[in-house]
């Protein structure tokens, strides 16, 4: 069958790896002028190793990164609120806690696509749909068509738009920063997260003697005050913060820092659409609390290669995946948004509530909510 596939992200490219491998002939268009990462780092956690796993490109994704040995929450001031020990996690689960730039792995699944045409340019504007199969219109007036559509076209999805008009992304509370500096004199081999009063700031060591970090801050949506953040404006912010966080900060070229508001789409009812799939953020996009978001895409392409490999049409087998994925998802999504409303708490009072609290949480616990995240099964 001859597949369509709007978005050439994390999400659209490691589904049409897993298209190309059934045979099917693929074609991937993406709205930006070139296939170009955008963002910084990102964790993938054992569960979207394990479907890199489950499509054959286990190896190739763990070359391109590294593995951290733990991971640390901690308060401004740099005491620990909990640790947890990764290489313990990942000899129960797989491979966990391991950081990429997004640079890296977008590089790792274009080099795995074959066969697939690729087009750049081609933002997708609407579909329809006939008993022969799918027809996607773009923006520029051109179009494409296939059997079957997978809208793995990001969180503004316009495809979705069209079938759940209703449907848009909800505004979290919090701003964010991202850049990727080179490793400090003083080395960082583990990553941390240090929760302040309506701020955080993240850091995670990446391959090749980089270090990615991130800062939130509580804001109004879409304010061009804090839109316009310089360098000074965030030392500011983060002056009462453990080091190295003002180091790193100050290692960043002004223009090689990235700035968003953190969004997400409340959960919705419907995947599946004819021959139409929402896949990824276009579906389920998430809040970064969790480090779900890509992980939860990458899983979209194992669970869709392996249904795709089963009997029936394939209406049947979107609406499969739709009640595999849906309640999964879910549950991320909504998970995700309730931890980084408590993250980003801003009484003093209630955030050193918040880490004591944490610092107490239950072993068992903590092992609960992995073996959701990880014990999973690409069928």
């Amino acid at each position: 069958m001859k597949a369509v596939i709007a978005g050439g992200g994390i999400g659209g490219l490691t589904t049409a790896i897993a298209l190309e491998k059934l045979g099917h002939e693929v074609e991937v268009y993406e709205a930006a002028p070139e296939f170009k990462s955008v963002g910084a780092g990102l964790g993938l956690a054992a569960n979207a190793v394990k479907a890199f796993d489950h499509l054959g490109l286990k190896d190739e994704v763990l070359a391109a990164g590294q593995l951290l040995p733990s991971a640390k929450l901690l308060t401004k001031k740099g005491a620990v609120i909990t640790q947890v020990d990764s290489l313990k996690i990942s000899a129960k689960y797989g491979v966990d806690n391991f950081a990429i730039h997004r640079a890296d792995l977008h590089a790792v699944l274009l080099k795995n696509l074959k066969k697939t045409k690729l087009v750049t340019g081609k933002k997708a504007e609407a579909c329809s749909e006939s008993a022969s199969g799918v027809e996607v219109k773009f923006t520029d007036g051109t179009s494409a068509s296939g059997d079957f559509l997978i809208a793995a076209d990001g969180i503004h999805s316009q495809i979705r738009k069209q079938f759940l008009p209703m449907s848009a992304p909800r505004y979290a509370g919090y701003t964010c920063w991202r850049a990727v500096v080179p490793q400090p004199k003083q080395r960082i081999e583990l990553p941390s997260e240090t929760w302040g009063e309506g701020a955080r700031f993240g850091i995670v060591p990446l391959k090749d003697d980089r270090i990615y970090w991130f800062a939130c801050l509580n804001a109004r949506q879409h304010d061009l005050s804090v839109r316009n953040f310089k360098k000074g404006n965030l030392l500011w912010h983060f002056d009462d913060f453990h080091e190295p966080v003002a180091e790193l900060i100050q290692s960043a070229a002004q223009k090689d820092i990235i700035w968003s508001d953190i969004i997400d789409l409340a959960p919705i009812d419907k995947f599946a659409f004819g021959k139409v799939l929402l896949a990824g953020d276009a579906g389920h996009a998430t809040t970064p609390n969790m480090g779900q978001g890509a992980c939860q895409a990458i899983e979209d392409a194992a669970f869709l290669y392996s249904i795709l490999q089963g009997a029936g049409s394939i209406e049947e087998k979107f609406r499969r995946f739709e009640k595999v994925r849906k309640p999964r998802t879910k549950k991320i999504v909504e998970n995700s948004w309730l931890i980084g409303r408590v993250a980003q708490w801003e009484k003093p009072w209630a955030a050193g509530l918040r880490n004591k609290l944490f610092s107490m949480v239950p072993q068992s616990v903590q092992e609960k909510q992995l073996a959701f995240l990880y014990e999973v099964e690409f069928k």
